[in-house]
């Protein structure tokens, strides 16, 4: 069966490489020189935060395994980490908008490092504080970062069509390329040079600080809302009227959690849908097949968004259901496929045929981020982006807390069933945001806030 891996992979490098090779001027954005070297400084520094990231992602648990704890009690760990994120992750997240989002961006840096050193401590709080740590920064790089990049894009009068090249760009490397470098150079430090699981946080943390130097060498800082009158909790009201008054950022937050859900979801059930007789895994080599696949989508998405006629609305629809289809595969399998109740070996048949699904999925996923991406930089206002982004995160973390907490309670069957049922309501709530796309803007939070500002001075006669 190891032929089977290699030939997944092999065939979705080959997709890959003829997706890119084969760019003609259609699928291809031009723009000025000023922009390209506004777009690979962030690149840059983006990709090296997302290793920072893919660095630990694989040994996170198996460190706490080899610090003696136990399942549930690595289970509370990564509960801290979500509801760290949902607690204090949205009000330092949502702090970029008033104090800055470069300084935010630092900030990520800093708590991420801080985290990397806990790691080093085998006592369990020491090892919860490094989770709150992670929670927050976290937050920080799924909120800041974007907001930066959109504000800053505007702030120097590039077109709007560019940000979609430097949103896909951004996941063909951080979510993709980097990803998997990330995963082999993590291997060679713990497996080849044999330096322990703690290296790959080590490195991790290098690259943090090595993005620092650079954000605060070169990046300018911008602001949501920098006026002094406005308090934390006048914020985040100010962002709950915008998604209340917008049905636009509603069902965007709405989808996002939906899709993330989903996403997470699928990240902690993959291993044992593919092993349920504990059969041998080469985990490492499955988790760059999914990175690949996550390019592809990537690299596909730059071609669709590089059509102005093509609405970004539309395609999503039909992601959000490709995707659905492709975690419902486990339920099918389960009932189609006789079940192997051969302990251990190589993958089963049921397995290689949930593994191409799950490649299908992971190609959605490639395909959702720049997307979702460019329509947050659409629909939600700039004086609130941060704070707004950080409130879609909420549900998603709850749900995240949930299912983590539940994990061995219901059968894997019953969890794919809800995530595809998850995902095909997003489809519905996708279809729904592409018609009130196509309506005028009138109604939306931005005019309401404009017809606020109007009707201050008659208030005030």
């Amino acid at each position: 069966m190891e032929v089977f891996y290699y030939f997944v992979f092999g065939c979705l490098g080959a997709v890959v490489a003829a997706l890119e090779l084969s760019k003609n001027t259609k699928d291809r954005i031009n723009t000025s020189q000023t922009f390209s070297s506004f777009k690979n400084n962030y690149l840059l520094v983006y990709s090296l935060m997302m290793a920072g990231d893919w660095l630990q992602g694989p040994y996170v648990y198996y460190l706490y395994m080899t610090y003696g704890y136990s399942k549930g009690e690595i289970g509370q760990l990564f509960i801290a980490g979500f509801g760290s994120s949902m607690l204090f992750g949205t009000i330092v997240g949502s702090l970029a908008d008033k104090q800055g989002r470069k300084r935010a961006c630092v900030t990520y840096c800093i708590t991420y490092i801080l985290s990397c050193m806990t790691k080093h401590s085998p006592q369990y709080k020491v090892l919860m504080l490094g989770r709150v740590l992670g929670g927050i920064a976290t937050s920080l790089l799924f909120s800041a970062f974007e907001s930066w990049l959109v504000a800053e894009h505007n702030k120097r009068g590039f077109e709007q069509q560019w940000l979609s090249l430097t949103f896909s760009k951004a996941i063909f490397l951080g979510n993709g390329l980097v990803a998997i470098v990330s995963g082999l150079f993590g291997n060679l430090l713990v497996d080849t040079v044999g330096l322990g699981p703690v290296a790959p946080f080590d490195a991790a943390a290098c690259f943090l600080a090595i993005g620092m130097a650079i954000i605060l060498s070169s990046w300018s800082e911008n602001y949501g809302d920098p006026s002094e009158n406005k308090d934390l909790l006048t914020q985040f009201k100010g962002a709950a009227v915008a998604i209340a008054s917008d049905e636009k950022i509603a069902l965007l937050g709405a989808i996002q959690s939906l899709f993330e859900g989903s996403m997470y979801t699928f990240v902690f059930l993959w291993t044992p849908a593919l092993s349920p007789n504990e059969e041998e895994l080469p985990h490492g080599f499955i988790f760059a097949t999914f990175m690949l696949a996550s390019m592809l989508g990537s690299s596909f998405a730059s071609r669709l968004m590089a059509r102005s006629s093509l609405k970004v609305e539309s395609y999503m629809q039909i992601v959000f259901v490709v995707s659905a289809a492709s975690l419902l595969l486990p339920v099918v399998t389960n009932f189609l496929v006789a079940p192997s109740k051969v302990k251990g070996g190589s993958i089963s048949l049921a397995g290689c045929i949930q593994l191409l699904g799950f490649c299908i999925f992971e190609a959605c996923v490639g395909l959702f981020w720049p997307s979702i991406m460019k329509m947050r930089s659409q629909y939600i206002p700039e004086e609130a982006r941060s704070t707004i982004m950080n409130f879609f995160r909420i549900p998603l973390n709850i749900f995240v807390c949930i299912v983590l907490y539940n994990v061995n309670a219901f059968p894997i069957t019953v969890m794919f069933g809800m995530c595809s049922i998850f995902l095909f309501v997003a489809s519905i709530l996708q279809r729904r945001l592409l018609v009130l796309a196509d309506k005028p803007k009138a109604g939306d939070w931005t005019s309401l806030k404009e017809r606020d500002a109007e009707a201050e001075p008659l208030n005030d006669a």
